[in-house]
């Protein structure tokens, strides 16, 4: 008896001297990952502060002999950089708002099998995944609605994705139907029900997906610059690119040596990575605590 109580004392001690080499591993692992995601963001904003003549003489120093905010000066006193602020944050917040407010609306039908052409509907959903209008005719499109050179142009193609649509639709089938039917014998109607029960019940899923429809519109260019002509519809991405692009041309870098003016660019790309990323990552602390759980039930189907 006594021999058997020492032998799991020592198996005890044996399993939890395991799992604490198996968390110290862990953690080991994750922090190398999350040192090698961020050194080169920190080398970004390294290089950002770095001034040109040390780049010049050294190209890289981790440690630089001194600081200098030219390349944000550059950046942040061109005349559309704010412009494009405002309508990067419009497309960002207002695309989204109405992205998860469509998904909600239409993914609520859909978990309803006995709704009349459920299968129908959902395979011309997911045939729109692969096949598309055609970017010609989504352009004459626009141009008939009178969208052209406005946001919505920007917000309105990529409002309502398949994917999100069916992690949105396996994420409210998996939640306890007896919630719902409880309501409806107290009396309330769909809608009610959608608003009152199923809409709390989402905000993981929705966080989780407005995060990533965030990120898409904050990172959108290309269909500015379809559907856009005026550089004041242009978003921040389109503006930075400008930037990056005009920083040859003498009317930016007026002032500068010659040698400079080669170095210039590669500096401005690191500045301009810098003003794009940091608003955005500001966001993800908000909606990080959602983020997981939103995920993996969403993608789980029972």
């Amino acid at each position: 008896m006594l021999a058997s109580l020492k032998r799991r004392k020592r198996s005890k001690v044996r399993r939890g001297l395991d799992d604490y080499s198996v968390s110290i591993i862990a953690y080991l692992v994750a922090g190398l990952f999350a040192v090698i995601c961020f050194l080169p963001f920190l080398l970004v904003i390294i290089y950002s502060f770095t001034p040109y003549d040390l780049y010049l003489r050294n190209h890289f120093d981790f440690f630089p002999d001194r600081l200098t905010t030219e390349a944000y000066e550059m950046v942040l006193n061109y005349q559309y950089i704010w412009s494009g602020y405002r309508n990067t944050l419009f497309i960002a917040f207002v695309g989204s708002a109405l992205s998860m407010a469509l998904l909600v609306i239409t993914a609520y039908p859909l978990t309803k099998k006995h709704l009349k052409g459920y299968k129908l509907i959902t395979t011309l959903w997911i045939f729109t995944m692969f096949f598309s209008g055609g970017m010609i005719p989504e352009y004459f499109l626009m141009r008939t609605l009178g969208l052209l050179n406005t946001r919505w142009a920007m917000i309105l193609p990529g409002l309502l994705g398949c994917y999100n649509l069916i992690l949105m639709r396996n994420y409210i089938e998996n939640l306890p139907s007896s919630l719902e039917e409880a309501a409806l014998i107290d009396g309330a109607n769909d809608i009610q029900v959608l608003i009152r029960i199923v809409l709390p019940l989402c905000l993981p899923i929705l966080a989780t997906l407005g995060l990533f429809t965030i990120v898409g519109y904050w990172n959108s260019y290309f269909s500015a610059i379809i559907y856009t002509t005026k550089r004041t519809m242009w978003p921040l991405q389109l503006v930075l690119r400008e930037i990056v692009f005009e920083s040859g041309v003498t009317e930016v870098q007026q002032g500068m040596a010659a040698e400079e003016r080669m170095t210039a660019p590669f500096l401005l790309k690191m500045s301009s990575i810098v003003v794009a990323t940091v608003p955005i990552m500001l966001v993800y602390p908000f909606l990080q605590k959602y983020f997981m759980s939103g995920l993996v039930l969403g993608g789980v189907k029972e």
